[in-house]
């Protein structure tokens, strides 16, 4: 998977292994919109139909970042909005909404890539 981004982001340190709280996602995505996680790579986890992607800050485990397809027209996206931020705050979570993500696949490679637009 390539990732892009219109931001430098400090890389980790190759030995510092992170944690995440993947049920406390799929609890927090599903509560507020009823989706399911469809996958989770690295620090993003895909909810179904990847409407949204939920991204871990990588420094504090209560801090999410939330990234919406720019395919899911503005309504959708603010009812899920609203949605999963309450559920967040349910919970105990900061959720934070960046902006917007594109993925594309070339024909006839396996390889998804995503390109994530701030706001």
């Amino acid at each position: 998977m390539t990732i892009q981004t219109k931001h430098d982001e400090t890389p980790l340190p190759e030995d510092k292994i992170v944690f995440y709280e993947l049920e406390k996602v799929r609890f927090v995505v599903k509560d507020g919109t009823g989706l399911d996680i469809a996958y989770a790579y690295e620090d993003l986890v895909f909810s179904e139909h990847a409407l949204f992607i939920i991204q871990f800050d990588g420094q504090d485990c209560n801090s999410w970042n939330c990234w919406f397809n720019q395919e899911c027209n503005a309504a959708d996206r603010l009812s899920l909005l609203k949605s999963l931020t309450a559920s967040a705050n349910l919970n105990n979570v900061l959720l934070t909404y960046q902006g917007t993500f594109e993925m594309s696949q070339s024909e006839g490679d396996d390889e998804i890539t995503l390109r994530f637009s701030e706001l």
